[in-house]
C-alpha cells in the first residue's frame, strides 16, 4: 500500500477560529434634527459611541408621542413606536448613557405614581361605600318578592357600575411576560416603553423561552403594526385591548445579540426585521477625561421637552383607555422621497442584489423612515399635521443607516454560524478522526451529524484550509492507497487547546 504524499513544506502554525466583523459606518447625528443637541451632550459626558445615546433618545421620543398620532407610510397609517436594539460589550457606558435621557421619565412616573396612590386612597373608600349599598340592595331583594325584587333592581341601575380602579401610571416595562404586558395594558396606560439597560434578561426569560417564544413575538408584532391585543385567560375569559401602543429598546451584550440574530423563529416571525439594530464600534481605551464635555443646556432642554409631552393629555377613549391617536401625513415632496427611497431599497433586494440577504428588513425600510420621520416631526411638536421634506430626508438618512448596520450583522451572524460549523470540524478531526488526511467526502460520511452535506463540509473545510488547520494536497496526491484529485492534510499543533 502507497502511503500518502509527503507535504512539501512545513506549514505555517495554525491560527485561532475568529469571527470577523466588519466595522459600521458612522452614526448620521446630525439626521436627528430636534435630538441632536441632547444625543450630542451625552456623547460628550460620556464619551461613549454616539449610537448609543442616538438609539436612547429615539426610543425615548417615540414612547412619548406614539399615544398622539399614527404616521402615514406608502402602506397606509402607521404607529411611530420604534423598535431599538443596542448592541454594546460591558463596560461601553450604556446605562450612562440612557440615564440622562431618561430622567425626566423617571420623575414623571415617581409622581403619577405618588398621585395615583391618593387616588387609590380615595377610590378605596368609595369602592366599599358602593359595594355596601349594592350588598343592602340584594339582601333585601332575597327576603322580598314581586314589587320588592323590582324595586331592587331599579335601585342596582340607579346605584350605577362598580367604580374603576385608577389605572396603573407606569409607562415603563423591562421584563414582562406576555400576560404581565396585556394586563398591564388593560389596566394602565395605553402607551408603554419596554425598555431595559440589560437586554439579555428580557430575552433569555421566561416571556422568551421555548414554550412562550412565538407567543410574545407574534404579540409583540402586532403591538409594532398598532394591531389590537387579544388575550385569553381561564380567570379572565376573552379580551380584545385596541389602541395600545409599545415602544421597545433592548441594550444587549454581543453574545445575547449573536443567539438573538440567528434565531430563526426571530427572523421568520418578522420579529427581528422590525427593529432599529447597531453594533458600534467599541469606545475603550479612548475616553480621556481631557476630552470629556458637559452640555447641561442640552440635556435641561431636552428633559423640559420630554415632561411637556409626558403631562399633555393623549386623545384616548375615557372609558376603554383606547387611544384615537390623529393621521400625520406627508407633505407631497416628502412623499416624493420616501417613495425614491422604497424603489432604490426594492431593487436592491432584487437577486444578487446587496440586500437580497436582508430582504425582510429591507422591505420594512420605508416605513421604517417615516416612524422615524413622525418621531422627530411629533417631538418638535405634537400638534404637527405634516411630515416635511426636510425632516423625511434625514429619516431616510437614519433609515439607511440601520439598514447598514442590519446588513453587516447579518452576514456577521452568517459567518458566526459557519465559524462555529468549522471549530465543530476540527474538534472532531483532532480528537476523533484516526487519520493524517482528510477528503471532503469522509467528512460527509462520518463527520459530526451537521456537516453530512458536501456543501456544508466544503465550506467548514474551507475556513479550516485558511486558517492553516487543513493543507491541500497536490491534485493525485496518493491517500489510503488511492490518488486523489481533491485531498487535505490535517495539521496538529499551533498550541490551540482542542
Amino acid at each position: 500500500m502507497n502511503a500518502p504524499q509527503p507535504i512539501p513544506f512545513e506549514p505555517e502554525p495554525p491560527q485561532p477560529l475568529v469571527r470577523t466583523i466588519a466595522p459600521g459606518e458612522t452614526y448620521p447625528v446630525e439626521a436627528l434634527g430636534p435630538l441632536r443637541a441632547a444625543v450630542e451632550a451625552v456623547q460628550g459626558m460620556t464619551q461613549a459611541p454616539m449610537a448609543i445615546p442616538a438609539q436612547s433618545a429615539l426610543a425615548v421620543a417615540s414612547l412619548a408621542v406614539q399615544g398622539f398620532a399614527d404616521v402615514e407610510t406608502l402602506g397606509g397609517p402607521r404607529a411611530v413606536s420604534l423598535y431599538a436594539l443596542t448592541i454594546a460589550c460591558s463596560g461601553e457606558r450604556k446605562s450612562a448613557c440612557d440615564a440622562p435621557l431618561m430622567a425626566a421619565l423617571r420623575d414623571h412616573e415617581r409622581k403619577q405614581a405618588k398621585t395615583q396612590r391618593d387616588e387609590m386612597q380615595s377610590w378605596t373608600n368609595a369602592h366599599a361605600l358602593w359595594k355596601g349599598v349594592r350588598d343592602r340592595i340584594l339582601a333585601e331583594a332575597r327576603k322580598g318578592k314581586g314589587e320588592k325584587r323590582e324595586a331592587a333592581q331599579a335601585e342596582l341601575n340607579a346605584l350605577g357600575t362598580e367604580p374603576s380602579a385608577p389605572p396603573s401610571t407606569d409607562r415603563t416595562v423591562s421584563e414582562p411576560t406576555f400576560e404581565g404586558l396585556t394586563k398591564l395594558f388593560a389596566t394602565g396606560q395605553p402607551s408603554l416603553g419596554l425598555f431595559s439597560d440589560e437586554g439579555g434578561q428580557f430575552l433569555g426569560g421566561h416571556a422568551m423561552n421555548s414554550e412562550n417564544r412565538q407567543k410574545t413575538l407574534a404579540a409583540l408584532n402586532d403591538l409594532w403594526q398598532g394591531n389590537p391585543i387579544r388575550r385569553t385567560c381561564s380567570g379572565d375569559g376573552h379580551a380584545t385591548l385596541f389602541g395600545r401602543r409599545l415602544a421597545v429598546h433592548l441594550m444587549v451584550q454581543p453574545t445575547v445579540a449573536r443567539i438573538f440574530l440567528a434565531d430563526p423563529l426571530a427572523a421568520d416571525t418578522g420579529f427581528l426585521p422590525r427593529f432599529l439594530m447597531c453594533e458600534p464600534p467599541s469606545a475603550i481605551g479612548t475616553r480621556m477625561q481631557a476630552n470629556a464635555r458637559q452640555d447641561d443646556m442640552a440635556l435641561a432642554d431636552f428633559s423640559d421637552r420630554l415632561r411637556s409631552i409626558l403631562d399633555t393629555s393623549m386623545p384616548m377613549d375615557e372609558d376603554t383607555r383606547e387611544l384615537q391617536p390623529r393621521i400625520l401625513r406627508l407633505a407631497p415632496d416628502a412623499r416624493m422621497l420616501l417613495s425614491g427611497f422604497s424603489d432604490a431599497i426594492e431593487a436592491a433586494q432584487a437577486p444578487l442584489g446587496d440586500l437580497a440577504h436582508i430582504t425582510g428588513t429591507a422591505s420594512k425600510a420605508a416605513e421604517q423612515a417615516a416612524r422615524i420621520g413622525g418621531v422627530l416631526t411629533l417631538w418638535a411638536d405634537v400638534d404637527a399635521a405634516l411630515v416635511k421634506a426636510d425632516v423625511m430626508a434625514d429619516a431616510i438618512a437614519l433609515a439607511q443607516f440601520y439598514l447598514s448596520e442590519a446588513s453587516r450583522l447579518a452576514s456577521a451572524a452568517a459567518m458566526s454560524a459557519e465559524i462555529d460549523m468549522a471549530e465543530t470540524l476540527r474538534k472532531w478531526l483532532l480528537n476523533s478522526w484516526l487519520h493524517s488526511d482528510v477528503m471532503v467526502r469522509d467528512v460527509v460520511q462520518m463527520g459530526p451529524n451537521a456537516m453530512r452535506e458536501t456543501p456544508k463540509a466544503g465550506a467548514a473545510m474551507g475556513i479550516l484550509e485558511k486558517h492553516g488547520w487543513l493543507v491541500r494536497l497536490d491534485a493525485g496526491a496518493v491517500v489510503r492507497g488511492s490518488a486523489r484529485a481533491e485531498a487535505w492534510h490535517i495539521v496538529k499543533g499551533g498550541g490551540y487547546v482542542v
